[in-house]
């Protein structure tokens, strides 16, 4: 976009729409646009990993797809006090804002949380009315609620969410530790450990952490590379 991007006071979502080489057609009875705008989900790469010099990572559609299966293998404990179905159309439709606001991340210290969340519920706010309000049928309003129940963090459903957002970047984390041999250490992501809720997904997490201290182990006896 250069230099025809917002600055902060400026931000909207129609100033950033204005800037796309296609912008998507509004006010139509087809779902067509809505579709493609998706497509910038599956380009727009993760932010907190380029830090690291991990520049062909993986996409916000990629995690959020790992979160989805993730959600249907809840354990029986908690599964059957949650509507999973809806838990998996969280985890799709939790990050869509990000199609258009980008991946902020904790990084982004010029952009406070309260403006991170304004910026969010306002594009949630366009593609459910401007790009899907005529389309015929409650998908509009679906996607509406289900981001504004994620947001609140109050129903068990986006608490089991939240924590899978969270395991879902513990297993990115290793994951990116192994296949580069132990040159990065990105101890700075486990801190989510820490703030998982649920037992079941914390033993979930027990399993990621006892991998990655094993794989360290495992450098620092060899010699190939030692954790900082």
């Amino acid at each position: 976009m250069g230099s025809t991007v917002p600055t902060e006071a400026q931000w909207t979502a129609q100033s950033v729409i204005a800037t796309l080489p296609h912008p998507p057609s509004e006010n139509t009875s087809s779902p067509v646009p809505f579709f493609h705008l998706l497509e910038r989900l599956k380009t727009t790469k993760r932010e907190g990993w380029r830090r690291f010099g991990i520049n062909h990572g993986e996409s916000i559609s990629d995690h959020m797809y790992r979160m989805s299966i993730m959600t249907m293998f809840a354990p029986p404990s908690i599964a059957a006090k949650l509507n999973i179905p809806r838990c998996t159309k969280m985890a799709l439709i939790h990050d869509m804002a990000e199609s258009i606001v980008g991946d902020i991340t904790p990084a982004d210290t010029h952009i406070p949380k309260i403006e991170k969340a304004r910026r969010e519920a306002e594009v949630v706010e366009y593609i459910a009315k401007s790009l899907l309000g005529a389309v015929p049928g409650l998908a509009a309003q679906d996607i509406q609620d289900v981001f504004r129940e994620y947001e609140d963090n109050v129903t068990p459903e986006a608490k089991f969410v939240h924590d899978i957002d969270k395991m879902e970047l513990l297993l990115q984390t290793v994951e990116y530790e192994r296949s580069h041999a132990g040159k990065l250490d990105l101890t700075e992501f486990y801190h989510v450990y820490a703030r998982i809720q649920l037992p079941e997904v914390k033993e979930w997490a027990d399993t990621v952490m006892q991998e990655r201290e094993a794989f360290w182990a495992g450098k620092s006896r060899d010699g190939s590379a030692l954790k900082s």
